[in-house]
């Protein structure tokens, strides 16, 4: 039995046990955090650098391409420096600030992509009021609403959470430090004032996903209404982007936390926490490039300037 304050590293569940395998798991690993950090890298620049970019649909994406990028570098460097170097280890400090930071970029990313669905909303539905309700400044306070939330969020989960005396050693059934792994080496009966905290968090989570799908409704009605083929091309092509990114990160967080333990084993725990945690923050740049023809023209003439500097 030990406390706490006796911890000074946690082991982190291992990727795999043969050599091999580990080294396979790095590539893996490096090959999708450097497509992440390329896409949402010229995501970023598109939006700051080109001038007509400058709307708020796009700088919710830049906000959304910061979290991304925060995100996967929260989790996938340690997993990369265990692998390769055939390490669980993790320190104590280590583990609070990966907690920290991964809730904070993970609850940021729910936040804005909430704030795009509104956007969108008011996009179609209310055209004319675009520019009153959108501005600037309400555009400013929302996104700055949505990073302040997100730090308190992870603030008080992350001191809660650290704060219960842990009993049942140090190992981590998970590739990166997170609170429901942490909760399972409490204390009996020490943890439901985290449990409290976390349905708190559902209900409000669930409230914004009622306001989503209400949302998306009332699109999907507008769109319906809009008499060219054009009309239609154009509301579809900026909706189906967050509306892929957002199925995305819910379907796979919802199955992660609250599939049945009847089905649960450590090869599927591990495919879906790198399917919820790892993928995304790669996928998100290719699914809005793929679908924004004006984001594409902005990075290919990012990229084409950039050449013929070079």
């Amino acid at each position: 039995m030990s406390n706490s304050s006796s911890i000074s590293h946690f082991l982190l569940l291992a990727l795999a046990d043969r050599r091999q395998l580990q080294l396979l798991h790095f590539c893996l690993f490096l090959g999708i955090s450097l497509a992440a950090l390329l896409g949402n890298g010229l995501i970023i620049a598109a939006v700051a650098c080109v001038h007509h970019l400058h709307s708020p649909m796009f700088f919710f994406l830049l906000n959304l391409a910061l979290t991304d990028l925060g995100s996967i570098l929260t989790t996938v460097p340690k997993a990369m420096h265990n692998s390769l170097w055939d390490t669980r280890n993790i320190s104590y400090a280590g583990c609070a600030a990966q907690l920290f930071f991964f809730m904070f970029f993970s609850s940021a990313e729910f936040s804005l992509l909430t704030i795009m669905c509104y956007d969108r909303y008011v996009s179609i539905c209310k055209p004319l009021h675009y520019g009153t309700l959108l501005g600037s400044r309400a555009c400013a306070h929302m996104a700055a609403a949505a990073w302040a939330s997100a730090f308190l969020y992870s603030l008080l989960h992350t001191a809660n959470t650290f704060s219960l005396p842990l009993c049942h050693g140090n190992a981590l059934g998970q590739f990166f430090c997170e609170i429901p792994h942490i909760l399972k080496l409490s204390c009996s009966h020490s943890y439901f004032r985290e449990l409290g905290l976390l349905a708190v968090s559902a209900c409000l989570a669930l409230g914004c996903f009622v306001f989503i799908v209400f949302s998306y409704v009332q699109i999907f009605r507008a769109v319906l209404r809009i008499p060219s083929e054009q009309g239609w091309h154009k509301a579809f092509s900026t909706c189906l982007p967050h509306l892929a990114v957002l199925s995305l990160f819910l379907s796979t967080g919802t199955f992660a936390y609250l599939k049945p333990p009847s089905i649960s084993s450590p090869s599927l725990d591990m495919t879906v926490s790198v399917l919820y945690s790892v993928v995304p923050p790669a996928l998100n740049p290719l699914i809005y490039s793929l679908r924004n023809q004006e984001l594409k023209a902005a990075l290919w003439t990012l990229i084409t300037g950039w050449c013929q500097a070079h």
